[in-house]
């Protein structure tokens, strides 16, 4: 059986420790202030999570688990390739504003000189790229190859450069430096014309592009 009471006080604990670790970063996140902000003592937290590190592999376990999921979910849709592609670039959006973003950057980032981080962060990271594989497998087979690429090769491309464009919209690259959000969406607009071939005269594409940040 659950135990609610205490299912309650780990929810409380992350969702403390996600506002602390956008406020903070990983580097100054203090386990006291995370416990002071869920009003529980530091004593549930080491009990539920180990430890500072423990606890924040947990929070990015669990918010990447629920964004893997719902990519899953959308990529199965019965939707044309290039719509999906362009409800991946409206999820970055969604997950820049939520602050999953910085939660994944600060990771991979402590990931670098922690060797414990480093191994977590990569294994929940590599279901990413085999769901897009089969995205780009399942491309392949009804538009043909996509020049001399592999699935896998492709989806290394695609998968590098949302976490490239994430960690440049972090550091504050907008229009005037960096075309970051419509190149990624002018990606659809070549996925569409692969899919429904190329425009003809006097049709204009529709694939949407968005406002300066």
């Amino acid at each position: 059986m659950v135990n609610l009471a205490a299912a309650d006080t780990r929810t409380l604990i992350l969702d403390a420790a996600r506002r602390r670790l956008l406020a903070d970063g990983y580097a100054a996140l203090s386990t006291r202030k995370v416990a002071e902000q869920a009003h529980v003592p530091v004593s549930q937290l080491h009990y539920h999570f180990g430890s500072k590190q423990g606890l924040i592999l947990a929070l990015f376990a669990e918010e990447n688990q629920r964004r893997l999921d719902r990519q899953r979910a959308m990529y199965a849709a019965d939707l044309p390739l290039w719509q999906r592609y362009e409800r991946a670039c409206d999820y970055l959006e969604d997950d820049l504003d939520s602050g999953y973003v910085r939660v994944l950057q600060e990771m991979i980032a402590a990931g670098w000189s922690n060797r414990g981080v480093c191994e977590a962060v990569r294994e929940l990271l590599s279901g990413w790229f085999p769901l897009l594989a089969d995205v780009v497998g399942e491309a392949g087979r009804r538009h043909g190859p996509l020049g001399p690429f592999t699935a896998e090769e492709l989806a290394a491309l695609v998968g590098s450069a949302f976490l490239g464009a994430e960690e440049l919209l972090l550091l504050g690259f907008d229009r005037q430096l960096l075309p970051i959000r419509s190149a990624l969406r002018r990606v659809g607009i070549v996925l569409r014309q692969l899919e429904e071939g190329p425009a003809r005269p006097g049709r204009t594409g529709d694939a949407r592009l968005p406002a300066s940040p």
